[in-house]
């Protein structure tokens, strides 16, 4: 339990570093709050700063992807103890009735920390909670932990992106369907309970872009352009 505890807490401070606000506050001396959608991602970023927003797009992408490495490697603590058991040939079964329970805390603890570094993005304490949508984090999270799933899925969402110009669309589209990909590759590997994790996680991107939602389907939502207003 503490464990959990301990990768969720790191998931989440990490996943709150407002990597964009502060890109655009150091180098521009604005707030990118007052600017664009208001969102703190790399995608309003770009609208003031191209090179600010591919450089918050990789720092974002970076703070999941780091949130989920500590985690696995707080759970690979317990390999130690197997690794001698199974150097024992008198103790190989034990090894083996061990190594199935920490494969499932690892994935646990790396899913969940994933989670948190997208809440974290989203509802940052830094900024009265109020932060961006998530998916940068994600995509450097769970790139880690279920690649082929979210090469799928980032592949989905550069084709809507390319023939929509709608990030939004891609975002949304890319977070429904990971969960399916996660489910369809990893079924046998992940538990039903990481499954669930990853799923709540896109949930989370997907009613991050409720308000693009609702201007997707009334025709308002604007087309990504890296011209500036």
């Amino acid at each position: 339990m503490l464990a959990i505890l301990f990768a969720a807490a790191v998931g989440y401070l990490l996943g709150s570093i407002p990597f964009g606000y502060l890109l655009v506050r150091l180098f521009r001396g604005q707030d990118i709050r007052s600017t664009g959608s208001g969102n703190i991602g790399a995608t309003n970023v770009a609208r003031s700063s191209p090179g600010l927003g591919v450089l918050t797009l990789v720092l974002d992408a970076a703070k999941g992807f780091a949130a989920v490495a500590f985690a696995m490697w707080l759970a690979r603590q317990g390999a130690h103890h197997a690794a001698i058991l199974a150097a024992n040939p008198e103790q190989i079964e034990v090894a083996r009735a061990l190594a199935r329970p920490l494969l499932d805390k690892i994935h646990l603890l790396a899913a969940l920390a994933a989670l948190f570094a997208v809440i974290g993005h989203s509802f940052p304490v830094w900024l009265g909670f109020k932060g961006g949508k998530g998916v940068a984090t994600a995509v450097g999270g769970f790139a880690l932990l279920a690649p082929e799933a979210m090469l799928g899925a980032f592949a989905l969402f550069l084709l809507a992106v390319v023939a929509t110009r709608f990030v939004s669309l891609g975002s949304v589209l890319a977070a429904a369907v990971f969960p399916w990909l996660v489910l369809l590759i990893y079924g046998r590997e992940f538990s039903p309970a990481v499954i669930l994790i990853m799923s709540l996680a896109s949930l989370l991107v997907i009613l991050r872009h409720y308000q693009n939602i609702l201007r997707l389907l009334s025709g308002s939502e604007p087309r990504f352009s890296l011209r500036r207003p």
